[in-house]
C-alpha cells in the first residue's frame, strides 16, 4: 500500500507517521502544493532495503563478470586458498 500524507502532516502529526512507517515498514510519501517532495520511512526498514540494494549491486557485478569471461574458482578453490592463506599467517 502507498502511504501519501500533505507535508504540514510531518509537522502536525509527528508521531502518527512515524508510527506508521514501524507498523507498515512502508515509506510514507509526503506532498507539498500537491507534488511528490520528500519519502519519510522507519530506520530498520531504510537499513533493510539498502542491504538489500548493496547485494543486488554485488551479484549483478558478479554476473556482469561472469558473462565477461573473468576468472572464476570453484567452492573448493576458494576453500583451498582460504585454508593456505590461514596457515601463512
Amino acid at each position: 500500500m502507498i502511504y501519501i500524507k500533505p507535508s504540514a502532516a510531518i509537522r502536525n502529526n509527528y508521531n502518527e507517521i512515524s508510527q506508521l512507517c514501524k507498523e507498515t515498514g512502508e515509506p510514507v510519501y509526503l506532498t507539498k502544493n500537491g507534488e511528490g517532495d520528500i519519502v519519510v520511512m522507519d530506520i530498520k526498514a531504510f537499513s533493510k532495503r539498502e542491504s538489500m540494494l548493496k547485494l543486488r549491486e554485488m551479484l549483478v557485478e558478479a554476473e556482469e563478470s561472469r558473462l565477461r569471461g573473468d576468472k572464476s574458482y570453484t567452492v573448493e578453490e576458494v576453500s583451498d586458498m582460504m585454508r593456505k592463506a590461514i596457515k601463512e599467517d
